[in-house]
Formats: C-alpha cells, structure tokens, sequence
C-alpha cells in the first residue's frame, strides 16, 4: 500500500479525484524508467480524464551518480511551474543525463541557470527529493520504476498492456 497518500505537494497530471490514480516512483538515470516513460505517456493518454499520474522522486544513487542531480533539477523547476517540461525532458534525453543537459533544459524552458547551478550547490531541494524517496520507502518500494495503482502497489509488468489492464481491473471496482 501507498503509505503517503497523494496531496497538493506532488506532481499531478490530471484531476488528482480522477476514477484512478497511477502514481510512479523513479529514477531519471534508470534505464527502466526510461522505457516506462513513453509507455505511461500512452497509458495517460489511453484513459484520459478517468485517470490521473503522479510522478515521485525515488533517485537510486548507488548505481546512478546523475540521480539525485536530476531530481533536484526537476524540482527547482517545479518551484518556477515547469515540472512537467523538466520531467520530460530528462527522460527524452537520458543518454545526456548530466549537469551540460540539465543547464540546457533550463535554458530551454527559460529558467534561470545561475538560480539552478545555486539551487544545486545549496542543496535547496533536497530535502523534498528525500521526503519522496522515504515515503517510497515507508511503501515498500526497493527498485524502480515502481508503480500504484489507487494506493495498490502494481507488481505485474509495466508494459502498456499489462498497465492499461490492471487500470481497467481498478476502474470495475
């Protein structure tokens, strides 16, 4: 089960009282992830408004050194509204994860890269980027992507068939 119920401090796409509420924790550097991204672009777009997609933090820098960095990006752009471009972006270009692609999407999305480069060196975003990854960890979640479904933890694969089934199962309900 989800332990840290979806509110106004995640990222949302979509109306957070839609039918279903998928809620993914990853990582930008995960190759999985990676797959997953254009999958649940589909998979969003298959339901439409009866669901809505929250995305988490869960940034696993053992294996992943740009991880944590690329959180702290997408948050420091959350705080200007550009969270989702951000998102997007580091998963459209994660063969270039890294500081030259994250100083680049800022520049793209008009964000001040002075502001991030600080934001970065200070740690300002940090702590959220923690509080996701230990609410995914007080949910069980050891590997990404991982995936809820209404507050259940989906176990199947994340393939778009295997999504959009587990999804309508939740919408019979």
């Amino acid at each position: 089960m989800l332990k840290i119920p979806v509110n106004q401090d995640d990222h949302i796409l979509g109306d957070p009282k839609a039918p279903v509420v998928l809620v993914e924790y990853g990582d930008y550097e995960c190759p999985y992830c990676g797959q997953a991204y254009p999958i649940v672009k589909r998979v969003q777009k298959h339901f439409g408004k009866r669901m809505a997609f929250v995305f988490r933090n869960f940034p696993l820098t053992e294996i992943h050194p740009n991880a944590e960095m690329a959180a702290q990006t997408t948050e420091f752009a959350a705080a200007q509204g550009r969270f989702w471009e951000m998102h997007d972006g580091l998963y459209e270009n994660q063969q270039m994860l890294g500081p030259p692609l994250f100083i680049a999407l800022a520049q793209k999305l008009e964000l001040s890269v002075e502001d991030l480069n600080l934001a970065l060196t200070n740690g300002t975003y940090a702590s959220r980027v923690k509080s996701d990854f230990m609410g995914g960890v007080r949910s069980g979640v050891n590997g990404t992507p991982t995936f809820f479904i209404n507050g259940d933890r989906h176990d199947g694969a994340f393939g778009f068939d295997d999504l959009v089934v587990a999804i309508e199962a939740r919408l019979q309900k």
